[in-house]
């Protein structure tokens, strides 16, 4: 069974095509990728044990990856767009966003790839922006430009889109919640295709794949991830530009926001986030002089892949532990620590029954590495 490659190693091509057909299983997310690959040292031994896994989950319907043919076809399809996929461990890896809890295994990525080697500041903010929104978020990027860090965010309208903008000569990067051929809003495509161009377009959905509603947050903790620091540019109470700041929070990452009106709604979330504790930025060097003792990216640890229990250190899960982890799992999360003093389940066995449940999309994952039980509807 051959261990995960270690980071800076290059995937063969057959592990990239295991890859592949593992991380576009249903339910297969990546952590559980990430489970799955530590449980059974590559992608191709994990796939084998997708149907066993799956059924003592007690899943409502066979689980299967996507076939070789499927996969070759994707991998064609982005070389024919002229892009390519790099691994979670990779060189071309954005180093910051690999550290992240629930790093995306494979990126597909079209453009400079030096560019997201770069240190890097995102910017969000308002889609419905002001004009003096826009401006300052243009002065910003072109700032932090000018100082060497590349410029990350969404492609959205306003904000995101301005700071692409102001970019492009200096190194800009746009994660996208869709496809690499599925940019939205429709109307950024142009913009979409000059970043290409001159920056770096990502995204971890598969080709075709047209963004939906929840793939906007997933699209967020990309954009908060990849970066040193986030600065939200107006925002109004209910905004994704939330989202993306409570995520760089979670990744420890420094967070910003521009003051604004009372008055102006599309204010009052950035307004609040320096409130609850957000440094307030004015100009670029609130940021720059925050950053600068960060001498660069910090090099990343060899951790693609965490140490998996000793397996051999108890039995496989008997029908009693599962029994007693379901009996203590419910809607809320709770924490693994927790889950291991309460059941007295080894950890090792625990790990089994978790990703069990979670093949059988029967388990919900939360940040800090909680976990609740989907509860039948």
């Amino acid at each position: 069974m051959k261990p995960a490659p270690a980071a800076g190693q290059n995937l063969t091509d057959r592990q990239r095509l295991s890859w592949l057909r593992l991380i576009r299983t249903d339910n297969v997310g990546p952590q559980t990728f990430r489970d799955l690959i530590n449980r059974f040292g590559s992608a191709e031994a994990a796939i084998e044990a997708l149907p066993d896994l799956a059924r003592r989950g007690n899943a409502g319907t066979a689980i299967r990856a996507i076939s070789v043919a499927e996969a070759e076809a994707e991998l064609e399809q982005a070389e024919r767009f002229g892009a390519r996929f790099v691994a979670l461990g990779e060189q071309a890896y954005p180093p910051l966003l690999r550290r992240i809890s629930g790093a995306p295994p494979l990126l597909a990525v079209k453009g400079q790839t030096a560019v997201l080697g770069l240190p890097s500041i995102s910017i969000v903010g308002a889609r419905n922006a002001s004009l003096s929104g826009i401006k300052i978020a243009r002065k910003l990027a072109a700032d932090f430009g000018r100082q060497g860090y590349a410029v990350v965010s969404g492609l959205a309208r306003g904000i995101d889109a301005a700071s692409h903008e102001a970019t492009l000569d200096t190194g800009t990067v746009a994660m996208l919640a869709g496809g690499l051929d599925r940019p939205y809003p429709p109307e950024n495509r142009n913009l979409c295709d000059a970043i290409a161009e001159r920056g770096a377009i990502v995204s971890e959905m598969p080709f075709g794949w047209e963004p939906r509603a929840r793939d906007f947050p997933r699209r967020n903790r990309l954009v908060a991830g990849a970066s040193m620091a986030l600065v939200v540019v107006e925002a109004a109470r209910r905004s994704g530009s939330l989202i993306s700041a409570r995520y760089a929070a979670d990744y420890g990452r420094l967070v910003f926001a521009v003051p604004g009106s009372p008055l102006d709604p599309r204010a009052a979330g950035t307004n609040g986030l320096i409130k609850d504790g957000a440094a307030l930025v004015t100009e670029a060097a609130d940021v720059l002089d925050a950053l600068a003792p960060m001498s660069g990216v910090p090099a990343p640890s060899d951790d693609s892949f965490a140490e998996p229990p000793d397996f051999d250190a108890a039995p496989p899960p008997g029908d009693d532990d599962r029994s007693r982890v379901l009996e203590a799992l419910g809607p809320s999360p709770v924490g693994i620590d927790e889950l291991i003093r309460h059941t007295g389940v080894h950890p090792a066995q625990l790990f089994m029954i978790l990703l069990e449940l979670d093949l059988a999309g029967r388990l919900e994952r939360h940040s800090g590495g909680a976990v609740s039980l989907v509860m039948d509807t």
